[in-house]
């Protein structure tokens, strides 16, 4: 981290926007580890994997004391979270040296709370949008909606600037949530197949492809709802599989992703790469790739990740 944020630095003067989980880190669970062990064994016997191979030990860190530590020396003008806040004293920290706090909500009930915690904006993430779902009071599918019924409900609920993310990809949506009451926009998966993007060539390819119109939610990535495009993994095992805990093992994941580039490398194949995004709106994204020099020269996309110009 000290490295990338010291290179940005060195590019250009534009402010910094760093992004962090805040989750809470899965216990270990035998029985857990059983399960998907036995639901995963198939797949590494096929390409002759051995799946007992897998490390253990806990996967992708939330913001913590440490990275608390090393990035305030660095003064990031934006830091935004995931899954809810930090816990009170880290916050206070970040807000201490000027950074303006953004973070994720998916409901009403989410967007109360994170201003009652002293957020500055919030993100307001449709069920469109690519990646994880932000949720963090609720493990419950199907309190997630839209983001054009999203957002007119956080508007009314709370004062803060919003942010709306989830399948916008032109200056139609942006002036359509603008018309809801968001004050910016992130623009994701539209912009993914632009030359500085750095996702893999299999994701691109993924992207570009026909089966990028159907995506689902699912939990086989890391245990928590995530959109994505419909692989063979998520078909023979179930997008939402119950095999996978909403706090799953960290060994789990450690296996689909060993899994996923082992694959990747014999085969090229993206039958199991979690290709995070929301891609239905195909010409958007294959136009981004096309106009994203001249998108990024107008200010659509500011070195924070808005998109608030795009109308224009």
């Amino acid at each position: 981290m000290v490295e990338e944020v010291a290179a940005f630095r060195a590019a250009t003067p534009a402010p910094l926007n760093v992004n962090f989980f805040c989750h809470v880190p899965p216990e270990p669970d035998p029985a857990a580890q059983a399960r998907w062990h036995d639901a995963l064994a198939p797949f590494f016997a096929e390409f002759g994997l051995d799946i007992d191979a897998v490390p253990q030990g806990p996967g992708r860190r939330p913001f913590d004391r440490e990275t608390c530590d090393a990035l305030e020396p660095l003064r990031p003008e934006v830091v935004s979270f995931h899954f809810g806040l930090p816990e009170a004293a880290l916050l206070e920290r970040v807000k201490a040296w000027g950074a303006t706090v953004l973070a994720s909500a998916t409901t009403v009930a989410e967007a109360e709370r994170l201003e009652a915690r002293g957020a500055d904006a919030v993100i307001v993430q449709g069920l469109e949008a690519g990646g994880h779902r932000g949720m963090f009071l609720d493990g419950e599918v199907t309190t997630q909606v839209g983001t054009l019924a999203l957002l007119p409900q956080v508007r009314e609920a709370i004062a803060l600037p919003l942010i709306a993310a989830g399948g916008i990809a032109d200056a139609r949506g942006v002036a359509a949530a603008r018309a809801l009451g968001a004050d910016g926009v992130q623009v994701g998966t539209a912009l993914l197949c632009c030359p500085e993007a750095t996702i893999s060539a299999i994701h691109r390819r993924a992207l570009q492809s026909g089966a990028a119109r159907h995506t689902a939610l699912t939990n086989l990535y890391s245990g928590r709802p995530a959109r994505g495009i419909v692989t063979r993994l998520m078909r023979e095992l179930g997008p939402m599989a119950e095999v996978v805990a909403r706090r799953t093992s960290p060994g789990f994941t450690a296996a689909i992703a060993r899994f996923a580039r082992r694959r990747r490398g014999a085969s090229g194949s993206g039958d199991f790469l979690a290709a995070v995004g929301r891609p239905e709106r195909q010409s958007l994204s294959r136009g981004a790739r096309r106009r994203g020099d001249r998108v990024t020269r107008r200010g659509a996309v500011s070195p924070v990740g808005r998109a608030d110009i795009m109308d224009t």
